[in-house]
């Protein structure tokens, strides 16, 4: 396991890396990503609101993790494929000022993330919530991404690793 703090406003979070294979609790699941691979590059999406990134998002009501990972996938990236589960972060707001229970997340949710092997790349249309996408080497993440951490590189080398 790994950990960080990083500052989300004015509040100090804990971000922990967990490599397992077993999901946390549904209800605790804030939002599902995923690192994307074909011919060995890295998909990387222009989000509208967070730059380039991997794809992911907010789990829907009654979504499964791996059924929200691959909508988001689609509507970003315009891609398909098979998943595997790499693991999870925990986000533990326990130390954060700003945390309050009227916000829609727990004080200790969870981030899964998924690797594809992506089999179908279709026109991109730009439609949703991204407006481009780049296959790119996986050593040049931080060269798009300025909010690559530690723990961002742990979850590409499991995806990596596993690819």
């Amino acid at each position: 396991m790994t950990s960080i703090y990083t500052y989300w406003g004015n509040g100090e979070v804990k971000l922990t890396w967990i490599q397992d294979n077993n999901l946390p609790e549904s209800k605790l699941i804030t939002s599902v990503h995923g690192l994307c691979f074909k011919n060995d590059k890295l998909l990387l999406v222009n989000l509208n609101d967070r730059g380039w990134d991997i794809p992911g998002g907010h789990i829907e009501k009654r979504e499964a993790p791996e059924a929200c990972f691959k909508r988001e996938a689609y509507e970003e990236g315009y891609i398909t494929g098979s998943c595997s589960l790499l693991g999870y972060i925990e986000v533990n707001h326990t130390e954060n000022i700003e945390w309050n229970s009227d916000r829609p997340y727990p004080k200790v949710g969870y981030q899964v993330f998924y690797c594809m092997d992506v089999q179908r790349v279709y026109e991109f249309k730009g439609a949703y919530e991204s407006g481009k996408r780049i296959w790119i080497d996986p050593g040049e993440v931080e060269n798009y991404n300025n909010n690559w951490s530690t723990l961002h590189q742990n979850i590409l080398d499991k995806a990596t690793q596993s690819n």
